[in-house]
């Protein structure tokens, strides 16, 4: 990262879309999500955002955890408001969407390096086939219509991290300034959010469906309450759910319930 947390310089570079967000820099936190579902609850604006230079007890999906030391991500959540009688669902995808977006743009003269990156079903940023990020979004409980959409980005892999995690994951791969990075993933996720709220997620799928990393491939489907089975990615529907080919018969399957893993030969 070559440069610090600078919340005058994320400012600058957000330009005339500063004003949709309320930017809170945290030396450290246990997770920003959690820190700001309590905000949400006591009334904070959507466009609040909450980053943390250092995460001690980062929520990822499925109970997981995401740790971030000072430089080694870029993690932040932010609120959104959505309007009355929109349902959420999808809402990660298009996040992912947007993150995608972000980094695309800033790829410039190194677009070699960006050519691998694509997202993976339903909140994975991969970068080369390798987990370079991902989202994590949480409906605030007793507000309606309100969602934490939370965010983590691998600017550098821990020394501490273990083997088998390492074998699976990628960090950014060029240098970056942080306040860049962010100011460019919140104009992206606020284009994202804004056709969100107006046509739902089918506003993005197109776009998702062109960065899917298993588009029509052999997987294999694991869930916690079955045995692996293996089919065919058929992409996803206009509100998100996974489209599983089971030997001719097409399968939705909801987010939170499933990891993709390329399917096996027997």
């Amino acid at each position: 990262m070559s440069s610090a947390w600078n919340v005058q310089q994320l400012i600058e570079a957000l330009g005339s879309a500063a004003c949709r967000f309320d930017v809170t820099l945290l030396p450290q936190c246990e997770s920003t999500n959690a820190e700001l579902l309590t905000r949400a609850e006591n009334g904070a604006p959507s466009g609040t955002v909450m980053v943390a230079e250092e995460q001690t007890a980062g929520r990822g999906r499925r109970g997981r955890v995401w740790i971030a030391s000072a430089g080694d991500s870029v993690t932040f959540s932010l609120l959104w408001r959505l309007p009355a009688g929109k349902p959420p669902m999808g809402l990660s995808l298009a996040v992912g969407v947007a993150v995608v977006k972000a980094l695309e743009n800033l790829s410039g003269a190194d677009k070699n390096c960006f050519t691998e990156l694509c997202l993976k079903w339903p909140n994975d940023i991969l970068l080369q086939g390798k987990k370079l990020g991902g989202v994590l979004v949480e409906l605030v409980p007793g507000v309606p219509h309100a969602a934490v959409i939370g965010i983590g980005l691998n600017l550098r892999l821990p020394e501490a991290l273990s083997p088998d995690v390492r074998a699976t994951a990628i960090a950014w791969p060029t240098p970056i300034d942080c306040n860049q990075l962010l100011a460019e993933l919140l104009r992206e996720l606020l284009a994202v959010l804004t056709i969100f709220s107006v046509d739902g997620f089918l506003g993005v799928r197109s776009d998702w469906l062109a960065r899917h990393a298993y588009q029509d491939a052999r997987i294999v489907l694991l869930t916690d309450f079955a045995p692996p089975r293996q089919g065919v990615c058929r992409g996803v529907d206009e509100e998100g759910a996974l489209l599983f080919d089971a030997e001719g018969k097409i399968e939705r399957i909801l987010s939170g319930e499933i990891s993709l893993r390329p399917a096996w030969t027997p």
